[in-house]
C-alpha cells in the first residue's frame, strides 16, 4: 500500500488537510478511550437502579476489557483486508450505535451484552487511527502530530471520572452512552469528507489459529486479573486461568514465527527501541490508571466526597496532561525521545512519592496540586516514548506495532491494579490486625464514652476512624511501590535514542529487513479542487531519493 505521507508537506494547503485530517482520527479515538473510565463513575449507580451486586454489575466493565482482548490482534489485519478508511468510518459508526444499545440496556444481562458489541469497535479504532496518522503525517512533524494524538490516550482517561461523575450526579448515567451517538455520527461524516483513503492491502489468509491462540491467552489473562480480587488468587480457576493464559501465549508465538502470513508478526521485538518502549508504556500505564483509581478511592472513601466532586479535583491534573501533550510532541520533534521521557517520568515518579505522605485530613487543594505534577509529567513522557518506539519500526509493520501497543496498555493497566488492589488489602488487613492488638480489652470504651453517647457507640466510632486510618496508611505503601515503578521507567528511558529525527532513522533495523512500504510507484497527483479519494484508489507516495523508478 502506498503512502499519503509524502507529499503533504510540500505546500501550506497540504498541511493544513492533515492537520484537518488529525482531528477527526484524534476526536474518534478520544471518544472511544474515554468510555473505559468514564463508565467507572457510574457502576454504584448501575447496580442500584439493576438491584444487583457488587459482583455482578463489575461486569459492565469487565465485558468491554475482555472483549477489547479478544478485537485489538484483529485491528491490522482488518484494516489492510477492507482499507482503513472504510474500516475506520465503520467502527466509529458501530461504537455509536452500540453506545446507544447500552443506554437502552433494561436490565443488567443486556447493558453486559450491548458493552460487549460496543467494545468490538472500540477495540478497533485506537489501531487504525494510529495506523492512519502514521500514513497522514509527514515525517518531520510526526512527533508534534503524536503529541495530538496522545490526548485519547492520556487525556481521556484522565477527564473521564470528571465528566462521568457530572452527569451520574446530576443527569442520568444513561448519558454517559447516549452522548456519544450524536459524536459518533458527526465523526463518521467528517471522516468520509476528510480523511484521504487508502487502497486495501495485499490480501493475507486469515491466521485463524494465531487469533484462536492470542484471544484465548489474553481472555484468559484478562478474566484472572478482573477476577482474582473476588474469587482468591491461589484459588484454582485464577490458577487454571493463568496456566491457560500462559500456554495460549506461548503456542500463539510459535505459530506466529511458523506461519507465512501471521495475524501479528512477533519478529517485530528484534527492534530494541520498540520493545523498549512497550516496556516503558507498560510500566506508565501501571502509573497512569493506578493514580486514577487509588486517588478516586481516598477522596470518595477517606475524605467522603461525591463522584463530581472527586472529578473536579482531577480534573486540574487532566488540564495539564493535555497542556503538556502537544509541547511534548514539539519537543520530540526537536530534542528527539530521551530527554521528554526522561524529565517526564521523574516528574511523575516525585509527585506519585510526595502523594505517599497523604493522610486523612489532607486538603484537598495539596492532592490536586500533586496530581498536577503527575499530569505534567505524564503528558510529556508518554508520547515521544511511544513515538521513539514506532519510529525503529518499518512504516509497513505501524499496524501489527500499534496493535501490540493497544494490548500491551491495556493489559499492563489491567495487571497494575489487579496486583496493586491484592497488596492494599494484604497490607490493610494486616496493618489493622496489628494495631488492634495494642488496645486493652476494655480501654477504649470508657474513654470515648459520654451521657450521649454510650460505650459501645463509642468504641464503634473509634474503629471506624482506625479503619479510615489504616486504609490511608495501605495506599501510601502503594504510591510508594508506584514511585519505584515510575524510577524503572526513568532507567528505561535513558536507554531511548537521543538523536533528532529518530522518526526517519532506523539505525537498529537489521541489514536484510526490507522497507516495501518505501518503494512505490508514484501515483499522479490529484487537484486541490477534486473530492475525496476513492477506496480503490492509491493516494501517491514518494521514494527516498534514489530509489524512485
Amino acid at each position: 500500500m502506498t503512502e499519503v505521507r509524502s507529499g503533504l508537506s510540500a505546500d501550506a494547503g497540504r498541511q493544513v488537510r492533515w492537520g484537518v485530517a488529525l482531528a477527526v482520527l484524534v476526536a474518534g479515538m478520544f471518544m472511544s478511550i474515554l468510555d473505559v473510565t468514564i463508565v467507572n463513575v457510574a457502576i454504584p449507580t448501575i447496580q442500584n437502579d439493576f438491584g444487583t451486586t457488587v459482583e455482578d454489575v463489575q461486569w459492565v466493565a469487565n465485558a468491554y476489557t475482555l472483549a477489547l482482548g479478544v478485537v485489538v490482534p484483529l485491528s491490522g489485519w482488518l484494516g489492510d483486508r477492507f482499507g482503513h478508511g472504510r474500516v475506520y468510518v465503520l467502527s466509529v459508526l458501530g461504537f455509536a450505535f452500540g453506545s446507544a444499545l447500552c443506554g437502552l440496556a433494561w436490565d443488567l444481562n443486556s447493558l453486559v451484552v450491548f458493552r460487549i458489541l460496543q467494545a468490538v469497535p472500540g477495540g478497533i479504532i485506537p489501531v487504525i487511527t494510529l495506523t492512519m496518522v502514521y500514513r497522514i503525517v509527514p515525517k518531520e512533524k510526526i512527533g508534534t502530530a503524536m503529541g495530538m494524538y496522545g490526548l485519547g490516550i492520556v487525556f481521556a482517561p484522565a477527564v473521564g471520572p470528571t465528566l462521568g461523575g457530572y452527569l451520574v450526579e446530576y443527569v442520568d448515567w444513561r448519558l454517559i452512552f447516549f452522548i456519544n451517538v450524536p459524536i459518533g455520527v458527526l465523526g463518521a461524516v467528517a471522516a468520509v469528507l476528510v480523511l484521504p483513503r487508502f487502497a486495501p492491502g495485499p490480501r493475507r489468509r486469515f491466521d485463524v489459529w494465531g487469533f484462536l491462540a492470542v484471544a484465548g491467552g489474553l481472555f484468559a489473562l484478562l478474566l484472572a486479573l478482573s477476577e482474582g480480587e473476588s474469587w482468591g488468587w491461589t484459588s484454582y480457576e485464577i490458577v487454571m486461568l493463568l496456566i491457560l493464559s500462559a500456554v495460549c501465549l506461548a503456542l500463539f508465538v510459535v505459530i506466529e514465527l511458523e506461519v507465512d502470513e501471521p495475524l501479528l508478526d512477533v519478529r517485530i521485538f528484534r527492534y530494541w527501541q520498540f520493545t523498549n518502549s512497550l516496556v516503558l508504556i507498560s510500566l506508565m500505564s501501571v502509573a497512569l490508571f493506578s493514580g486514577l483509581f487509588y486517588v478516586s478511592l481516598y477522596l470518595q472513601q477517606a475524605q467522603g466526597l461525591g463522584a463530581f466532586e472527586t472529578g473536579l479535583v482531577m480534573l486540574p491534573q487532566a488540564i495539564a496532561t493535555g497542556v503538556m501533550m502537544p509541547i511534548s510532541g514539539r519537543l520530540y520533534d526537536r530534542l528527539g525521545p530521551r530527554l521528554p521521557a526522561v524529565v517526564g517520568l521523574v516528574l511523575v515518579a516525585v509527585g506519585t512519592y510526595l502523594m505517599a505522605e497523604l493522610r486523612v485530613e489532607t486538603p484537598r487543594d495539596h492532592v490536586m496540586w500533586l496530581l498536577v505534577l503527575r499530569g505534567f509529567g505524564m503528558g510529556l513522557a508518554m508520547m515521544p516514548i511511544m513515538t521513539g518506539g514506532l519510529a525503529a519500526v518499518p512504516p509497513s509493520r505501524v499496524s501489527e506495532a500499534s496493535a501490540f501497543n493497544n494490548v500491551v496498555q491495556r493489559t499492563a493497566a489491567a495487571l497494575g491494579v489487579a496486583v496493586l488492589t491484592a497488596m492494599l488489602t494484604a497490607n490493610q488487613a494486616q496493618t489493622m490486625a496489628d494495631r488492634a492488638a495494642l488496645i486493652p480489652d476494655g480501654s477504649v470504651a470508657p474513654a470515648v464514652g459520654t451521657p450521649d453517647s454510650p460505650p459501645l457507640l463509642g468504641l464503634y466510632a473509634w474503629y471506624q476512624q482506625l479503619g479510615g486510618q489504616v486504609y490511608v496508611s495501605a495506599l501510601d505503601q502503594l504510591f510508594l511501590v508506584t514511585a519505584v515503578i515510575s524510577v524503572l521507567g526513568v532507567l528505561g528511558a535513558l536507554l531511548l535514542r537521543s538523536e533528532v529525527g529518530a522518526a526517519s532513522g532506523r539505525r537498529d533495523e537489521p541489514a536484510a529487513e526490507p522497507e516495501p512500504a518505501e518503494v512505490s510507484i508514484p501515483a499522479p497527483r490529484r487537484s486541490p479542487e477534486a473530492g475525496p479519494i476513492g477506496e480503490d484508489q492509491p493516494v501517491a507516495a514518494s521514494a527516498p531519493p534514489g530509489r524512485r523508478s
